[in-house]
């Protein structure tokens, strides 16, 4: 018997009210227990799907169905702001109508599949990164979903952590739907790929692993390319005899009516190319001229067993300094970042008229109420007008139509651009990456990457991708698990 369909799109469309078209009769069908990837560019719509499937949004029109009314869980990006403040557990209750019993015990299994440890009673927002990407998929196996959705799931994890992910869903039974920009990752379970076009709005679906998907649909550009050449010849050659024979009058003249028409036709069967997603166009981060000692690292603090610890240090940064800091999730990489930008902790010092541009992991630096112009406006550095500042953003995707959308409206992805295009617009004296490439589209990183290396103010950075470190100079590392 044919394996059973769980989830099918047939023709569905979807746009927000006033906006474009997001979703133009998508459609495709999903096998239970298959593991498929969402593939497209950011903002493409991809979460918008997840919401659709989650009932969160409705079809403009088409029909999606769930076959009997399986159950949905989802593994989000990120914490919702709102549940920072929330201990372990009583995050875990806001996932059930009526709190079981036994939740304590259900908690407990679901940590234990994810690999991890952490009292019950410790607030959600003191977690790492990392400790709350296992969070946000133990709280979607909590509850025991027919179809599970794994957004960005491989963000903030160190390797440890998305080896263990990669095990778990490769023995994993049941449905799985992942968008992620790590291609190592996708690769290793996928078994099928949902290409979602920005351009055209239209899904199309293939059967293999991710890299094999990829080399398709490059195969495909290529002979779609290949093919309107062709056609483009044969219209040109076409329109030429049509305007030699329509001066010629009588049959002639006829001739050149019907040539027109079959010129026409030709023009229709052009295929509508797919094109490539857009890139980032290059850039490089100004620096503030500043010398001397940027920062002083004397006394740091780390995390074991939950419980901070205070290490004496001697680390020095001066201009075009590099300094990476590695170390386990949960061990307090991000802490530090923080108390540097915020200038919280004894021991850790940045010269004070040093402007930081601070790149965040939970885009904390960005007010969602606001709108992504005024966003960009309200960090300008001195002498950047508002062309400039257009010119900047256009160079991050960030076009007028995005300019007036609220920062919140944003997918996570362009929230990431946005951000980098704040530190161009900042020119700061010291860059503080907090993992730089979550939620960016793999083809913008090289891009990154090399205005990153270009950087000649002074710089602390925290990546779990060695790919992209490997493209940067580094001067010095500073592991916080050796202590």
């Amino acid at each position: 018997m044919p394996e059973e369909v769980i989830l099918r799109f047939n023709e569905v469309s979807f746009e927000y009210v006033y906006k474009k078209p997001i979703l133009d009769e998508a459609t495709f069908s999903l096998r239970k227990g298959s593991k498929t990837t969402l593939m497209g560019q950011n903002g493409a719509g991809k979460s918008t799907i997840f919401n659709l499937i989650k009932g969160e949004l409705k079809p403009k029109s088409g029909r999606l169905s769930i076959t009997n009314e399986a159950t949905i869980g989802t593994a989000r990006q990120s914490i919702r702001r709102e549940d920072l403040t929330l201990t372990v557990e009583d995050y875990f209750a806001k996932a059930f109508t009526t709190v079981p019993g036994n939740i304590k015990s259900r908690i407990s299994k679901v940590l234990e599949a994810v690999a991890f440890d952490v009292p019950l009673a410790k607030i959600v927002g003191d977690l790492s990164g990392g400790q709350q990407a296992r969070l946000l998929l133990a709280y979607a196996l909590i509850q025991d979903p027919d179809i599970l959705l794994l957004d960005e799931p491989t963000n903030n994890l160190d390797k440890k952590g998305i080896d263990h992910l990669v095990s778990f869903l490769v023995m994993y039974d049941k449905t799985v739907i992942v968008i992620s920009h790590d291609a190592d990752f996708l690769n290793c379970f996928t078994e099928g790929v949902i290409y979602l076009d920005i351009f055209t709005h239209k899904t199309e679906f293939y059967v293999g692993d991710y890299y094999s998907v990829v080399e398709e649909i490059s195969r495909r550009v290529e002979r779609e390319v290949m093919k309107n050449a062709q056609l483009e010849k044969k219209i040109k050659d076409r329109k030429e005899k049509v305007n030699f024979f329509a001066n010629k009058g009588g049959k002639m003249r006829k001739l050149a009516q019907k040539m027109k028409v079959e010129t026409g036709e030709l023009e229709e069967n052009m295929l509508d190319v797919r094109r490539e997603d857009k890139t980032i166009r290059k850039f490089e981060i100004p620096n503030q001229n500043v010398g001397g000692e940027i920062v002083a690292l004397k006394k740091i603090r780390i995390i074991k067993n939950h419980e901070p610890i205070f290490k004496d240090i001697d680390k020095i940064l001066g201009k075009k300094s590099r300094l990476l800091i590695t170390g386990p999730n949960g061990i307090g990489k991000s802490t530090l970042l923080r108390s540097l930008v915020f200038r919280t902790q004894e021991g850790v010092n940045i010269l004070p008229e040093i402007i930081v541009g601070y790149y965040s992991q939970d885009f904390s630096t960005l007010n969602f109420d606001d709108t992504v112009f005024d966003s960009l406006k309200n960090i300008l550095a001195n002498g950047i007008g508002e062309q400039e500042m257009r010119a900047v953003a256009a160079g991050f995707l960030i076009t007028g139509e995005l300019m007036e959308n609220k920062v919140g409206e944003l997918s996570d992805g362009q929230k990431g651009l946005l951000s980098f295009a704040r530190l161009v617009l900042m020119r700061p004296g010291l860059l503080i990456l907090d993992e730089p490439t979550n939620h960016i589209n793999f083809r913008h990183i090289p891009v990154i990457a090399e205005a990153i290396n270009n950087y000649q103010g002074a710089m602390i950075i925290v990546s779990h991708m060695p790919d992209f470190i490997q493209q940067i100079r580094i001067d010095d590392e500073l592991n916080l698990g050796n202590f």
